[in-house]
């Protein structure tokens, strides 16, 4: 009997759930003639005690990999390689620098329209450049398609030198391209600047009942410094009041402001600060919340809130993946309106 233990291998780092992990393993081991037709595997409840994680894992693996002929099973005698002549799926790197609600969305959109012809190893990078950096340049050899979403806390000047590495035929950015990323690769990415000023532009009205608006641009942040200068190109063009601000810590909330919020945890804040001195949503001050969940359509009777399709983005880049395409696609951006405006 081979040694699987060398074979199937558990990543703790990896996002991507233990049976999909092992999974991928036997397919991949197949392909690299690891495997071979008619070779044993462990017993469920071997490989649940070596691998240290539970029966109900390693039972869901083996059964996907029933379902696809690669291994059956007689009673009594186990788990075995029935077939190694299958159609490998795309094997797909995908690198996010966070998880939240609306990365959540992006995935499930991305790994649902992949469904059964990729199989995905997801990491979170934290978004540390040099966590990106390790895990890119370690693992990106192994996978047919690198898949990035490339936000950066920490300094990264660097960052197109360190993605450039990638061969080119590999490569899909998500959310946002990098200035130095050169060559043909695919992309579906977001154009922050303008998305923000064109949908100020059309709530312009709203924005008018308004005596000031403000932003919340968290210090430190992720986000594309582009969100800024829209924002100030609108406020320019419509001879707005306005001011950025990195937080409410020290900030009083002003009757008659609207705010325009890009965390959550500044949402909450904001509401919170609202709520106790009585100011009510969309009356006594305004909210505009950047990025679509499902709570915000519940909070407050609906909070409005300015968005990335994260559905499109992630059905769009799966396509770049299946289609070996290196075509460029912006993402569309939506303006929903609720009663905190």
């Amino acid at each position: 009997m081979r040694n699987f233990l060398k074979i199937l291998r558990i990543d703790e780092y990896s996002i991507t759930p233990y049976y999909a992990q092992i999974y991928n393993s036997i397919l991949r081991a197949i392909e690299d003639n690891l495997i071979d037709k008619d070779d044993v595997l462990p017993s469920i409840n071997d490989l649940s005690i070596a691998l240290d994680i539970s029966r109900n894992t390693i039972t869901r693996a083996y059964n996907d990999l029933k379902k696809i002929g690669v291994i059956n099973s007689v009673p009594g005698k186990g788990y075995f390689i029935s077939n190694t002549r299958v159609d490998q799926p795309v094997r797909v790197l995908l690198l996010f620098n966070k998880l939240s609600a609306h990365k959540k969305l992006l995935y499930d959109a991305f790994a649902g329209a992949l469904a059964n012809k990729a199989s995905i190893d997801f990491y979170i990078y934290n978004s540390n450049f040099n966590f990106f950096k390790k895990l890119l340049l370690e693992k990106q050899d192994k996978y047919d398609k690198v898949v990035i979403v490339p936000h950066f806390r920490d300094k990264a000047d660097n960052a197109f030198e360190v993605i450039n590495e990638v061969p080119k035929e590999k490569l899909i950015l998500m959310g946002k391209l990098i200035d130095g990323v050169t060559g043909q690769f695919g992309a579906v990415y977001e154009d922050f600047q303008n998305d923000i000023y064109n949908a100020l532009t059309n709530l312009a009205d709203k924005v008018r009942q308004y005596t000031s608006l403000t932003i919340v641009f968290p210090k430190q942040s992720y986000f594309s410094t582009d969100i800024l200068i829209g924002f100030l190109n609108f406020c320019k063009a419509h001879n707005c009041d306005y001011d950025i601000i990195s937080d409410f810590k020290s900030e009083t909330i002003l009757k008659n402001s609207l705010y325009i919020t890009l965390t959550e945890d500044d949402l909450v804040e904001l509401i919170d600060k609202a709520l106790s001195i009585n100011y009510k949503m969309g009356e006594d001050i305004g909210i505009i919340s950047y990025n679509e969940t499902a709570l915000k359509r519940l909070i407050l009777n609906g909070i409005t809130t300015i968005s990335t399709d994260f559905g499109f983005m992630g059905e769009k880049a799966a396509e770049l993946v299946l289609n070996n395409s290196t075509e460029h696609h912006k993402v569309p951006f939506n303006t929903i309106i609720r009663n905190s405006i």
